[in-house]
């Protein structure tokens, strides 16, 4: 049996931890949001400032789900898996990375010109060799998402797994992140469509500014 052990979620220019507000920032741009939410979570990471939104979307919602959660001191690196999906890929950045073609094109914007890359992000910040997956699809498929994670933890090997719905356009975004383990922690509820659906759909309190 899997539990979901936590949950982080970043909408409206809020940054949420198992429904709770813990940053918000309505002032200037989505970016603006993004540095503020990082400053907040004093946070040493100065590649976070060379990501694209999508990256900074995941890295903070990863960084929240994980706050109290250590994954690189309980289980190995190949034990856990990460399972993402979004709806618009990474046409955000191929935008961007488009428009500074016009003068001199950016190898850093063209660095994240893959929907997937957020993923390497979260990998990379916290240690993680398992199996990955990365889904597009036109909104938040509970379903499919209960069922390849299901899947992915099917195996003797992967014993957690970070999942869930990361997608940006322009200023809309969208971001809700789980942890699916084997061992079950405090309060965590099973991993059932059922459960998925209604923390996608949480309305989340608080009314803490970053």
């Amino acid at each position: 049996m899997l539990y979901i052990t936590g949950f982080s979620h970043i909408r409206n220019r809020a940054m949420f931890r198992q429904g709770e507000l813990f940053c918000r920032d309505l002032r200037g741009s989505l970016d603006n949001f993004l540095d503020s939410a990082f400053q907040a979570l004093d946070l040493n990471y100065p590649k976070f400032y060379k990501m694209d939104a999508s990256s900074r979307l995941g890295f903070l919602a990863a960084e929240m789900l994980l706050k109290d959660i250590s994954l690189r001191e309980e289980y190995k690196p190949e034990n856990v898996a990460v399972v993402l999906a979004n709806a618009h890929a990474s046409l955000d950045t191929d935008i961007r990375y488009f428009e500074s073609m016009k003068t001199m094109a950016s190898p850093a914007l063209f660095v994240y010109t893959l929907a997937n890359i957020v993923a390497g992000e979260i990998c990379i910040r916290n240690g993680i060799k398992g199996e990955n997956a990365f889904f597009v699809c036109p909104k938040f498929d509970a379903w499919q998402m209960h069922q390849y994670v299901e899947l992915v933890m099917a195996s003797d090997k992967t014993q957690a797994c970070i999942a869930g719905w990361i997608d940006v356009m322009g200023a809309q975004h969208d971001v809700f992140l789980y942890l699916a383990e084997k061992k079950k922690r405090e309060n965590a509820p099973t991993h059932s469509l059922v459960q998925l659906q209604k923390l996608y759909q949480l309305k989340e309190y608080g009314t803490v500014n970053c």
